[in-house]
């Protein structure tokens, strides 16, 4: 599996991509509410990881500045390939140059960062579905758009293995 580094969202808007989440579901559509483990959160990852040493990981993100919380508002839907729907965030300069500065991070640690979350490759998302195909995916999109403009606000962050979801809350928001 993997290891992401995520953003996670204050309780109104985990709340509100929460009720996405279910009313996806209740048409048919997958979501992260029902993938893999079950245990997602609403969130945006700043790096992947697919190979890494965890303490290293947790070690080298802890030393990097906190950044503070922060606003995303949500404009866009995206569909990557295979069917996965994702919401889009606008990004200012500064928290691409933060992703930047986690990425660099873990690679430092001897990490292998996914080849998406590389400088100048990242597309910040926030998973709504991740198998959305055929006739769910139109359905999946316009769902999303309706729920738009949606503005979160980035209140902490944590390391999250994909494969079981355990969490390490970090001590800052990089």
């Amino acid at each position: 599996m993997s290891l992401a580094v995520c953003l996670l969202f204050d309780r109104r808007g985990e709340s509100a991509l929460r009720r996405l989440w279910a009313a996806l579901e209740a048409q048919g559509i997958r979501s992260l509410a029902s993938h893999t483990h079950g245990r997602h959160h609403p969130h945006i990852s700043y790096a992947v990881l697919l190979d890494w040493d965890l303490e290293a990981v947790r070690d080298r993100l802890g030393r990097l500045p906190d950044g503070g919380p922060f606003e995303l508002r949500f404009h866009g839907v995206v569909a990557f390939p295979r069917g996965r729907a994702c919401l889009v965030p606008a990004v200012t300069s500064e928290v691409m140059q933060r992703q930047e500065a986690v990425s660099e991070a873990v690679v430092g640690t001897g990490a292998t960062l996914h080849r998406h979350y590389r400088r100048g490759d990242w597309v910040p998302h926030c998973s709504l579905s991740p198998r959305a195909t055929g006739a769910l995916l139109p359905v999946a999109v316009r769902m999303a758009t309706d729920a738009l403009p949606l503005t979160v606000r980035v209140e902490r962050a944590a390391l999250i293995d994909s494969g079981t979801g355990q969490s390490w809350e970090l001590p800052g928001i990089p």
